[in-house]
């Protein structure tokens, strides 16, 4: 039996087995599942103004070439500490939006090379970073906390200190 074929057959056993462990506990399987499906519609509707309000800003910053901009200012003194200029837009879209971020990460793929430092910084980057300030927005927003400063201090710092170390570590390993 091939690995396909497995897991084809794997998500049905998961779930007969919970179905036979919701049978054996006594749960009322049907009331349960559908409990949990309205609560599920209920949570979608209420982040859903807020992925759209991400949408919106992600859109913004990316069409109107303010980054682009930013870039330029930044370039002196990212040349003087060895991180390329040219990974700032991945890693500034990153903590706002992972699909954004994989689009850079093509783009620079396709110009420098997958075997290139920036190839391998870039898919090291989109590994190692997450999409804070988007979850921050949905997750924290469709809860109700308004005062994230500290989660987002935290990971925004997470987010700088996993570009530094995606740097030094595709130089060591790499080049």
């Amino acid at each position: 039996m091939n690995l396909v074929t497995l897991s084809n057959y794997l998500l049905p056993v998961v779930v007969l087995l919970i179905v036979l462990y919701g049978f054996i506990k006594k749960v009322p399987l049907y009331d349960s599942f559908t409990k949990g499906a309205k609560e599920g519609m209920e949570l979608a509707f209420s982040i859903f103004p807020f992925f759209i309000a991400m949408i919106f800003g992600v859109n913004i910053l990316l069409k109107s070439g303010f980054l682009d901009h930013i870039f330029l200012l930044f370039r002196p003194l990212f040349d003087f500490i060895k991180i390329p200029v040219e990974i700032l837009p991945m890693a500034i879209v990153r903590p706002i939006s992972g699909n954004a971020s994989f689009a850079v990460m093509i783009d620079i793929i396709k110009k420098f090379g997958v075997d290139s430092f920036m190839g391998r910084l870039a898919a090291t980057l989109q590994g190692s970073t997450d999409t804070t300030i988007y979850v921050l927005t949905l997750y924290f927003g469709s809860i109700g906390i308004k005062n994230s400063k500290y989660a987002l201090t935290a990971g925004l710092l997470a987010d700088t200190m996993a570009v530094v170390v995606s740097v030094l570590l595709v130089r060591f390993l790499f080049f």
